[in-house]
């Protein structure tokens, strides 16, 4: 065979098996890295406040907090006059108490059952005598006795059906005794959150009337940092990565607080192109204050997370 042919052959061979191979495609580039976002004016501001209110009419009779006063949840701030419901709530604890004992008291049912039982005996008795002699037992003293156990019988279901009035009339007070506590609960006004007391309204002595704000409180310990970043430049989700607030506080250059992102806005502003971000940082000391600025830094996500996620994909 001629060589031109034998180098033919052998060039259509190597084609062929190339194509049973499968083809590798190249690998995908790596995604960008994950960077610092950095907003220069983020503003701190709170998380919760409440306008405490009131929730009836009254004299103020007691005013135990002021302004700058720390005061944890449920705490006792301040009380309107209740002389009146707490009588009420007196009688009715002790009516449902009175009602609560009768409705466990079960000895009239038991008794009830002694005599039906001793009447139900004494009819038997009075009928096997009756069969051993026809003149043993008269016909009164017979149906006197039927009467009795009939009778019994009888009073043992009223004593259960005096019972169970007794349990029904016991859970009407208990709902007697709850309405009477909630009329002395809404004239005691408690903290609903863990803060401080900026505002105070009103003063002892002084009349409420309903839905008036008597003071407003503050959570302080944490605090929100709101900022803006250019779409372009949120490569992900920034949501839950860490991030730190620098700040300058009087006498306290250069403060830093840790935090954590918490809201991505879905809406871009179409004119800049920025996207609004929420971070929620600590304040345990108290040394930062809703209202001023700093710079929120958005951290990188940790390498470990990063890679754990380019394996996934």
């Amino acid at each position: 065979m001629r060589p031109w042919r034998i180098a033919i052959i052998l060039g259509l061979a190597a084609t062929l098996g190339a194509a049973d191979r499968p083809v590798q495609k190249p690998a995908a580039p790596a995604g960008p890295p994950s960077e610092d976002l950095s907003i220069d004016s983020a503003l701190v501001r709170v998380i919760e406040e409440v306008e405490v209110p009131t929730r009836v009419e009254g004299v103020l009779i007691e005013l135990n907090v002021r302004e700058g006063q720390m005061v944890a949840r449920g705490e006792l701030l301040a009380r309107i006059e209740d002389t009146e419901p707490r009588l009420t709530l007196q009688r009715s604890t002790t009516e449902f108490e009175i009602a609560r004992r009768q409705a466990k008291n079960g000895l009239k049912i038991l008794a009830a059952k002694k005599a039906s039982d001793l009447a139900a005996s004494e009819l038997r008795r009075a009928k096997v005598s009756l069969e051993k002699s026809s003149k043993s037992v008269a016909d009164s003293e017979l149906d006197h006795l039927q009467f009795a156990a009939e009778k019994a019988r009888l009073e043992v279901e009223q004593a259960t059906e005096d019972q169970k009035t007794a349990e029904l009339t016991a859970e009407l007070k208990d709902s007697e005794r709850q309405l009477a506590q909630a009329a002395v609960d809404r004239r005691r006004i408690a903290a609903p959150l863990t803060g401080m007391v900026v505002q105070v309204y009103q003063h002892a002595g002084e009349w409420l009337a309903p839905g008036k704000s008597l003071l407003r409180v503050l959570r302080v310990d944490r605090l929100r940092v709101e900022g803006l970043v250019a779409v372009k430049k949120l490569l992900g989700d920034p949501t839950g990565r860490r991030a730190t607030l620098l700040v300058d506080l009087p006498g306290r250059p250069a403060s830093v607080f840790e935090g954590v992102v918490v809201f991505v806005s879905p809406e871009v502003n179409p004119v800049n192109g920025q996207v609004q971000v929420w971070a929620e940082v600590e304040n345990h000391d108290l040394l930062l204050r809703p209202g001023l600025q700093g710079k929120l830094t958005i951290l990188p996500e940790p390498p470990q997370t990063a890679k754990r996620d380019t394996q996934s994909k």
